[in-house]
């Protein structure tokens, strides 16, 4: 009996760590993309280079799960953002906007990143749309 519950103590611990690891790793996540403005310095809709259309946009993301679009220093819009670690992507979504914004609505798959950059990928319909953004 002893054995069964030292047995049960361990599975527990090994729940917990993961957890705390896993809450960490989204500690992380936030502290990386809360950390300073992004700007898009590239983003094609089936290869064709609109990169120009967010050229007077940066983004700042906040900690409440919010986006602030900053355009010529000003906040044009706030949207809501979420991370998602297992799934390795990223979701956006800004209400009552048009284009550029609006492209950016929806969940992005994040192909490759560090702690100053993510390129991610997203596919509406027929439309893949492929994006980097770049911490200033």
């Amino acid at each position: 009996m002893k054995k069964f519950f030292t047995i049960i103590l361990f599975l527990f611990a090994l729940t917990s760590c993961k957890k705390a690891i896993q809450k960490h790793e989204e500690n992380l996540i936030v502290k990386a993309m809360t950390d300073g403005q992004w700007v898009i310095t590239s983003f094609t809709t089936n290869n064709a280079d609109i990169t120009t259309d967010f050229g007077d946009y940066k983004f700042q993301y906040l900690n409440d799960n919010t986006v602030e679009a900053i355009k010529n220093g000003n906040i044009e819009n706030t949207g809501t953002w979420q991370g998602d670690i297992n799934a390795m992507s990223i979701s956006a979504n800004f209400s009552n906007v048009s284009n550029p914004l609006l492209l950016l609505n929806g969940t992005w798959l994040i192909t490759d990143n560090s702690w100053t950059f993510v390129k991610a990928t997203m596919t509406v319909g027929n439309e893949i749309r492929m994006l980097r953004l770049d911490k200033q």
